[in-house]
C-alpha cells in the first residue's frame, strides 16, 4: 500500500516508475514494514493527511479495483489448478482415514501388551476390580457405582445399537471416552481395566459406524434420515467416509430418477432439456445443501463436492448433446440449440447461491455443438440468399412484414425510404432472425465468431452482386465463396445501382443495427451478475472495426461498378478507344470554324453522371453522401485512367504530330468542363481536382515544348467557364433564364440519345 500511496500525484493518478529503478527503490520502501514496531494506523495517517476528500475517494476506488482484480485472478488460478488441488485434497482425506485406523490398531495393541505384561487374560469387562482402583475424587460416583457402570457398559451399547438409538449410543460412547480420559489422567483405574474399557469403546464405535454406513447406502434412506446417519458418522470421527457416502447416496437417487426419463425420437429438445435439468441440478443443489449443513466449509469436503458436481454436469451435458443439441445443431436450428443452452444455464446458475460456479464447465461442453449450429445457420443464410439472387430482378421495394419460423410475426426494420431487392430483403430478414436467436449464447463468448461468420456470408453475397454486373463475368472465380452460383444480370443502370443500394444499406445500417443485439445494452443477460458483463468499450471497438470491414466489402463492389462504367465510356464494343490523343492533335489544320463544346466522351461522362444522380436521388434518400461518393469515384476512375494512359501521353508529347493551339484549347475545355460539373454536383474531391490540374499541366508542358507560350493561345478562364456551363445546361435540358441564372438543382431532366448524337456531330465538325 505504501508504494501505491507514494506513487500517486495530487490528482490521484498512479505514477509509473522507471523499470530500472523499481527494484532497489521498492525494496527500500518495504523496509519499514519489516520492523516489529510498525504502526499500520500511524503509517496510513501520515500518508493520507496530505490528501483531500476527492483524492481519498479516488484512492479507495483504486484499492477496491485492485481487490476485485486480485479476487478474479485468484479465481482463475484456482480453476487453472483445480484438478491437482482436488486430487491432493482427496489424498489428504484418505490419509486421515488411514491415520484413524492406525490409531485404533495401536490402541488395540496397547491393550494386548498391557494384558500380557500383567499376566492377565481379559475376555470382557466383567472383571473384579483390584482393591484401591475406585473413582477419582473428581468423579461424582462412588467406587461401587463405577464398578457397576463398567460391568453394564457393553450390554447398554448392545441394546442401543440393536434398537438403532444412534444419538443415545453416541452419548454413551462420549461418556465412556470421558471416563477413560479422566481415569488415565488421575490413575483411578488400573491399566488392565482402562485398556479393556478403551477396547470396548473402539469395538462399539466400529459396529456403530458399520451400521450407519449400511443405512446410508440403502436407496430407501433419504432426507432427514440420511442426514442424521451421515452426521452421526462424522461425529464418530470418520468424516471423509461419511462425506463420500453422502455423495454416493445422492448419486443413487439421481440415477433412480433418471430411469423414468426416456427421450423419444419425437420429443421436443427444449422439453427434454428442461426435464433433465430439473432432475440433475435439483439433486446437485440438495447435495450441496446437505454437505454444507453437515460438514461446513472445510476445504477437503468442498473440493470433493465440486469434483462430484462437475462429474454430474459433464454426464448431463453428454445426455443433452445426444438427445437435444445434436440434431438441431446439424440442421442449423440455432434457436432450438440456444433455447436448450439457455434452459441448462438457467438451472446451473441457481447453484451459484450454494457456492458451485459450474456454468463455465457447462459452456465449455456445449460450445462445439453451438458452433456447429452457428455454422449451419450461416450456411443456410448464404444458400437461401444465393437461390433468390439467381432470380432477382434487382427491383427495389419496401420490405414487407415477415413471419419467423417460431411463428412470431415481426416487421422489417427498414423504413419506407430504405428499399431492397428480393434477395437483399431475404438476407436482411434471416440476419435479423439470426441475431434474435443468438442472444442467449453471448455468455459463451461467441460474439466474435458470430460477427466473423456473418462477415463471410455478407462477403459472399456482395461477390454475387459483383458477378451480376455485365462486365464482370470473367471474374467469376476470383472471389471467395462465389464460384458455382448463378446470378441474374443487372442490365440497366438502375438495376446496377440497385446492387449498390442493397450492399450499402445492409453494411451501413441494417447489419450493424442487428449486431447491436450482441452488446450488453442489446441483450440484458448480465443484469443479475455484473461481474460477467463484457467490457462495453471492447465490444463497441469490435463493432466499429466490423462495420469498417463491411464498408471495405462495399468498396469492392463500388470499384467494380465504376471500373465497368469507365470502360464502357472509354472503349467501344470492338475495343477501340473513345479517348485518344488523335482527337486533339488532328484538330489544327483540319477545322476551319469550330463550335466549341466538350468532347463527346466527356459529354457521355456528364450525361451518365446526370442520369445516375437522378436514380440515386430516389434510391438513396437520407443517404445522399453515399451517392455523392459513388459519383465522385466514377469521375475519378475515368480521369485517373486518362492520367495513367501512357499511350495517350506519348502521342501528345512526342507525336506523330505536335499538339496545336486548337487541340490545346479543346483539351483545356474538356478538363475545365469536368471540374465544372463535378463542382456543381458536389462530388469534386481534392484528389480529382489535383489529378485534373496535373493533367492540364502535362498538356501545357507538351505544348510549350513546341516553342509557343501556351497561355498566349488560351482564352481567359471565364470563356471556358461559360462554355462549360452552357454545355451543362444543354446536356441536362435546363433552359437559360432571362436574367442569366440557371436552375442547377433539378435532377429530373434528362438527355435523349438523339440529342447526345447531335451534340457529338457538332463537337466533331
Amino acid at each position: 500500500m505504501s508504494s501505491k500511496l507514494s506513487s500517486r500525484s495530487r490528482g490521484g493518478a498512479p505514477v509509473k516508475a522507471n523499470s530500472k529503478e523499481t527494484g532497489p527503490k521498492l525494496e527500500e520502501n518495504l523496509n519499514i514494514f519489516k520492523s516489529d514496531k510498525f504502526d499500520a494506523d500511524g503509517f496510513v495517517n501520515s500518508k493520507c493527511n496530505s490528501l483531500n476528500e476527492k483524492e481519498i475517494r479516488q484512492l479507495c476506488s483504486y484499492l477496491l479495483d485492485l481487490k476485485k482484480a486480485s479476487a478474479e485472478e485468484m479465481r482463475r488460478s484456482v480453476y487453472a489448478n483445480y484438478t491437482a488441488f482436488i486430487r491432493t485434497s482427496k489424498e489428504i482425506s484418505d490419509l486421515e482415514g488411514e491415520l484413524l485406523s492406525i490409531r485404533n490398531l495401536l490402541s488395540t495393541q496397547a491393550t494386548i501388551i498391557h494384558g500380557l505384561a500383567d499376566g492377565v487374560h481379559v475376555d470382557s469387562l466383567s472383571v473384579t476390580l483390584p482393591e484401591g482402583s475406585g473413582l477419582s475424587p473428581d468423579l461424582d460416583r462412588d467406587p461401587s457405582d463405577l464398578e457397576n457402570w463398567l460391568i453394564e457398559f457393553p450390554d447398554i451399547l448392545d441394546v442401543l445399537l440393536a434398537e438403532r438409538r444412534v444419538e443415545e449410543a453416541l452419548s454413551t460412547l462420549d461418556e465412556g471416552d470421558r471416563i477413560a480420559s479422566e481415569a488415565k489422567g488421575n490413575n483411578s483405574l488400573s491399566p488392565v481395566v482402562l485398556a479393556s474399557l478403551q477396547t470396548a469403546i473402539t469395538e462399539c464405535r466400529q459396529r456403530l459406524a458399520n451400521q450407519l454406513s449400511e443405512a446410508a447406502s440403502q436407496p430407501t434412506t433419504r432426507g432427514s434420515e440420511l442426514r442424521a446417519a451421515i452426521s452421526a458418522l462424522k461425529k464418530l470421527g470418520d468424516g471423509p467416509h461419511a462425506h463420500t457416502l453422502l455423495l454416493q447416496a445422492h448419486y443413487q437417487r439421481l440415477q433412480s430418477n433418471m430411469q423414468n426419463l426416456r427421450p423419444s425420437s419425437t420429443s421436443y429438445g427444449g422439453a427434454y432439456t428442461a426435464a433433465i435439468s430439473q432432475l440433475v441440478f435439483s439433486v446437485i443443489a440438495q447435495t450441496a445443501t446437505d454437505s454444507n449443513a453437515i460438514f461446513g466449509k472445510e476445504p477437503a469436503y468442498i473440493s470433493e463436492l465440486v469434483m462430484w458436481a462437475t462429474k454430474q454436469v459433464e454426464d448431463f451435458a453428454v445426455l443433452v448433446k445426444r438427445h437435444a443439441l445434436a440434431s438441431s445443431a446439424a440442421a442449423g436450428g440455432l434457436r432450438a440449440a440456444a433455447e436448450c443452452v439457455q434452459i441448462a444455464l438457467g438451472h446451473c446458475t441457481l447453484l451459484e447461491a450454494r457456492g458451485l460456479a459450474l456454468c463455465p464447465v457447462l459452456l465449455k461442453l456445449f460450445r462445439p455443438s453451438v458452433e456447429q449450429a452457428l455454422d449451419a445457420n450461416l450456411k443456410r443464410i448464404e444458400e437461401s440468399t444465393a437461390a433468390l439472387a439467381a432470380a432477382d430482378d434487382w427491383d427495389l421495394s419496401n420490405s414487407p412484414a415477415v413471419t419467423r419460423l417460431s411463428g412470431r410475426s415481426t416487421t422489417s426494420v427498414t423504413s419506407h425510404h430504405h428499399k431492397l431487392s428480393s434477395s437483399a430483403q431475404r438476407f436482411n430478414v434471416m440476419v435479423q432472425d439470426f441475431f434474435e436467436d443468438v442472444g442467449p449464447l453471448l455468455s459463451m463468448q461467441l460474439g466474435g465468431k458470430m460477427l466473423e461468420g456473418l462477415f463471410q456470408v455478407f462477403n459472399s453475397y456482395v461477390s454475387m452482386l459483383i458477378r451480376a454486373l455485365p462486365g464482370s463475368m470473367e471474374e467469376e472465380g476470383s472471389y471467395e465463396g462465389s464460384g458455382g452460383k448463378i446470378v441474374r444480370m443487372a442490365e440497366t443502370e438502375a438495376q446496377q445501382m440497385a446492387l449498390l443500394a442493397n450492399a450499402s444499406l445492409l453494411a451501413d445500417e441494417l447489419l450493424p443495427r442487428a449486431a447491436m443485439k450482441l452488446t450488453p445494452q442489446g441483450q440484458n443477460i448480465y443484469k443479475d451478475d455484473p461481474r460477467r458483463r463484457p467490457s462495453g468499450q471492447n465490444r463497441n471497438t469490435e463493432q466499429r472495426e466490423w462495420k469498417r470491414r463491411l464498408a471495405g466489402i462495399v468498396d469492392r463492389l463500388k470499384d467494380s461498378f465504376c471500373r465497368q462504367h469507365a470502360l464502357d465510356l472509354i472503349f467501344t464494343e470492338e475495343g477501340d478507344s473513345h479517348l485518344t490523343a488523335d482527337m486533339y492533335i488532328h484538330m489544327d489544320g483540319n477545322v476551319e470554324e469550330i463550335e466549341w463544346f466538350p468532347s463527346p466522351v466527356f459529354q457521355e461522362l456528364y450525361a451518365k453522371l446526370y442520369r445516375m444522380s437522378g436514380i440515386a436521388a430516389e434510391m438513396f434518400v437520407g443517404r445522399e453522401r453515399f451517392s455523392t461518393m459513388l459519383l465522385m469515384r466514377l469521375t475519378e476512375t475515368v480521369i485517373l485512367w486518362l492520367s495513367e494512359d501512357q499511350t495517350f501521353w506519348d502521342d501528345i508529347e512526342e507525336g506523330p504530330r505536335p499538339l496545336g493551339p486548337l487541340g490545346l484549347q479543346q483539351f483545356y475545355l474538356d478538363m475545365k468542363f469536368v471540374l465544372s460539373f463535378a463542382a456543381q454536383g458536389r462530388y469534386l474531391s481534392r484528389n480529382l481536382n489535383r489529378v485534373v490540374n496535373e493533367i492540364i499541366s502535362k498538356a501545357l508542358a507538351a505544348f510549350a515544348a513546341t516553342g509557343v507560350d501556351p497561355y498566349a493561345v488560351l482564352p481567359e478562364d471565364e470563356w471556358f467557364g461559360e462554355i462549360s456551363q452552357d454545355a451543362i445546361d444543354r446536356l441536362s435540358g435546363k433552359p437559360r433564364i432571362a436574367n442569366g441564372e440557371r436552375d442547377l438543382s433539378s435532377p429530373t431532366a434528362s438527355v435523349s440519345a438523339q440529342s447526345i448524337s447531335s451534340i457529338r456531330s457538332h463537337g466533331s465538325s
